[in-house]
């Protein structure tokens, strides 16, 4: 079970520095620079910045619950879950709708290879947990 939590820890812990890293993409990457119209600078930065604290504050909540997650709490299992499928969701869009390589190859395929890492890491101990959470019940 050791491993398993390792890997929890490890896969949430990226999660959080991703969120905490994405307050600072737009203007590390100059986003306004690619808008077209001045008008949507500000709601593309607001849409960033909730969804960073969003990311952020759901992955700092799963690491501090992380021991209740493996004594089987329900309700810390779910929010879990709701992790895991915001990467799985991440690396889904990114299979349909893939970042253009041609503007930074390497970001391309780092956001990519980042979040298929997350989301194994996140994925092999909720399967774990959900498979004890199953034999309990019998």
């Amino acid at each position: 079970m050791k491993k398993y939590q390792i890997m929890y820890y490890v896969g949430a812990a990226i999660s959080l520095l991703v969120g905490l890293w994405h307050f600072t993409v737009p203007w590390m990457f100059g986003w306004a620079s690619y808008i077209p119209y001045e008008t949507l600078v500000v709601p593309i930065n607001y849409v960033n910045l909730c969804f960073s604290f969003l990311l952020s504050g759901l992955s700092l909540t799963v690491i501090l619950w992380g021991k209740k997650v493996f004594v089987q709490n329900p309700e810390v299992f779910y929010l879990y879950g709701f992790l895991l499928a915001l990467w799985i969701f991440r690396v889904v869009v990114e299979v349909i709708y893939p970042c253009p390589p041609e503007s930074n190859v390497w970001m391309s395929y780092g956001q990519f290879g980042g979040s298929v890492l997350v989301c194994v890491l996140l994925l092999v101990p909720f399967i774990r947990v959900a498979s004890t959470r199953k034999n309990r019940k019998k």
